[in-house]
């Protein structure tokens, strides 16, 4: 059987030579834009779902080959650090049709269709379309924003019609993204039996124990991921069919990582860590990255930086809204010197999760510390690898480093993503970095608060407090009365310490007017443990706050603090009256694991139909007998 491996700097680098992608060529200029011009390229985007660069042959993924991809690279120019901003799709594809992260506008929880201001936010495809280009996509959208329908933005948007630039006026410039949806983490579920693909020749990451149906669902998703580049093809035959392959600029990437459990919906580099493929015409070569094609181009590109490089290379207007960074082309701005994602609700589950990396180092902030990573998710389950995976680790089979996924995290995390891809050695107490980690914190709280990142209050709150004021949550968080963003990065870097010299600063807290310093102050004395028995009293009282997810916390340290018959009856009070934060009421149920236990048989002795999801997994789990 093959071994695992750990994809290095030296592996992705190995078959092509190296540039910065800014400066090293120059900044070309006399770009034709929308003043008319007939020379301006055409753009196509082809994106697949759910593939980090673990999958791809040209970054040296050895599970599947990919030689349509891999040719595309000769032809082109290959990046070796394209980063996902969101981990799963929704998220992602806010970021990508806005051009701003969707932590700055309130659409990072997934499937929230929160609402934006419309007429203060572009999308990028109107953008495109005043500039004079006509604007297709076959067929994804799940923008994940309210207030507009996804399908508005483009000319033409039809699952009939793949090759949309066929509807295009003559000598119209055009701008088309075609999307595989071969690659998508469905195509990992069911019976994964008789694939095309060997699962003895899987390698696997290191995080994942060497089990029979692992290896099989990995050779699986590697067979769909073949299909996927199979489709690209195709797409590409197309193109030349229509004889505009010479005139077109293709860009092929996937829309975030994916897709064995611990990859999706994470912020690790199987998550994040995207291809970027460009392919330009040798009539545009004044717009290479690179000096020649089959080069690797060693430049920082985050995914909100794309919609932005789309509208420079046509020549469109680029509202200040856009929040990325220039890329490629003429208009090529200076690299950021880091990469920021988020994670936020996936689903049913919630969490909060802050990374920031360069081109080796990544630094995480776990915002939700006392819940697992490796929570059950309906949708996640249903590839056999991860209840396989998750029995293995309930049966004690598991070692430190495929078992904690199951576990409680820290509050830090830092990985050397060259020599550790699988990021399974934590470093954040290594004093070797501890100057890199400290620049690293800096640059993530100067990020936060230049994006006036949404995260910092629970999602029910910040909706809630929201619609309180009758405005949208990206106009919230820009009105310091309403969202102190600076309080609430002290309030939760000091509940994230762990620190009992903060115990009168937390219990100061909760008497705060300001929910969300109220909801920190408790989450800081959750995370002392014991240590917070002399808040036990503040705890009762906070019992009766008007803030469901501050009381829920309070109940749940309560409980924690062996005060069960008091904590638990809060707790019931809200399962069955109901709840203005009732997934974080579910979530927490579960992550109490068996104090739970008896509020949960009791509500579904009642409730029998409400044995859904979470409660369903509870139930399992614990051997809760539910009435038909």
């Amino acid at each position: 059987m093959t071994g695992r491996m750990s994809l290095s700097r030296r592996r992705f680098l190995k078959s092509g030579l190296v540039v910065a992608g800014y400066g090293l060529w120059g900044i070309h200029s006399g770009r034709a834009g929308a003043d008319g011009k007939k020379d301006r390229p055409n753009i196509l985007w082809l994106t697949s779902e759910d593939n980090s660069i673990f999958w791809v042959s040209c970054y040296d993924g050895t599970n599947c080959q990919t030689p349509n991809i891999d040719k595309l690279a000769e032809e082109g120019f290959r990046y070796i650090h394209c980063f996902d901003n969101a981990a799963v799709c929704a998220p992602t594809r806010s970021t990508w049709i806005t051009g701003m992260y969707a932590i700055s506008n309130g659409t990072q929880p997934m499937r929230s269709r929160n609402d934006i201001p419309h007429d203060v936010i572009k999308y990028y495809p109107d953008l495109l379309r005043k500039a004079g280009y006509h604007t297709s996509n076959w067929i994804k959208t799940d923008y994940n924003i309210g207030g507009r329908p996804d399908r508005d933005c483009w000319d033409v948007m039809d699952r009939k019609i793949r090759f949309g630039w066929r509807k295009r006026k003559p000598g119209q410039p055009f701008f088309a993204v075609v999307n595989s949806t071969s690659s998508h983490e469905s195509r990992a579920h069911g019976d994964v039996e008789n694939t095309r693909n060997d699962p003895d020749k899987m390698t696997l990451h290191a995080y994942h124990p060497d089990l029979p149906v692992i290896r099989k669902n990995y050779a699986k998703y590697a067979d769909a991921v073949e299909n996927m580049d199979n489709d690209i093809r195709q797409t590409l035959d197309a193109l030349k069919e229509d004889g505009l392959f010479e005139d077109t600029i293709i860009i092929y990437c996937s829309d975030h990582g994916g897709v064995m459990p611990r990859s999706k919906r994470f912020l690790y580099s199987s998550g994040t860590h995207c291809p970027l493929v460009v392919r330009i015409p040798e009539k545009y070569k004044h717009l290479w990255p690179a000096e020649k094609p089959g080069m690797t181009v060693d430049r920082i590109v985050s995914f909100v930086d794309m919609p932005k490089t789309w509208l420079s290379l046509a020549g469109a207007r680029i509202p200040d809204t856009f929040q990325g960074t220039v890329f490629l082309g003429e208009g090529i701005e200076p690299e950021p010197k880091y990469h920021l994602s988020f994670r936020e609700r996936a689903d049913e589950r919630c969490d909060c999760v802050r990374m920031i990396r360069d081109k080796q180092f990544a630094y995480y902030k776990n915002y939700m510390p006392y819940a697992p990573a490796g929570q059950y998710l309906e949708y996640l389950w249903r590839a056999p690898a991860t209840p396989a995976w998750e029995k293995y680790h309930k049966e004690g089979k598991t070692d430190e480093i495929t078992g904690r996924f199951f576990r409680p995290r820290v509050s830090e995390e830092f990985y050397d993503t060259v020599k550790d891809f699988d990021n399974v050695h934590n470093l954040i107490d290594d004093p070797k970095h501890r100057k890199r980690i400290a620049r690293m914190k800096r640059a993530m709280r100067e990020k936060q608060l230049e994006l006036y990142d949404s995260g910092l209050l629970p999602e029910s709150m910040r909706e809630r407090r929201a619609r309180q004021h009758n405005t949208t949550i990206y106009e919230m968080v820009r009105n310091p009365k309403l969202y102190p963003l600076e309080s609430y990065l002290d309030a939760a870097d000091r509940a994230l310490e762990r620190n009992a010299n903060n115990l009168s600063a937390f219990i100061k807290g909760m008497s705060d007017s300001d929910s969300g310093i109220r909801y920190w102050a408790v989450v800081g004395l959750h995370l002392l443990k014991d240590k917070a028995e002399p808040s036990v009293e503040v705890l009762k009282n906070t019992l009766r706050d008007d803030s469901d997810e501050v009381k829920i916390m309070a109940a749940w340290t309560l409980v924690n603090l062996g005060r069960k018959e008091i904590g638990l009856e809060c707790l019931s009070h809200l399962l069955n009256e109901g709840t203005t934060a009732e997934r974080k009421l579910l979530n927490v149920l579960d992550w109490m694991g068996v104090d739970a236990v008896p509020l949960v048989r009791e509500y579904l002795q009642s409730n029998p139909n409400k044995a859904k999801n979470i409660l369903a997994k509870i139930a399992q789990d614990h051997g809760i007998e539910v009435p038909k």
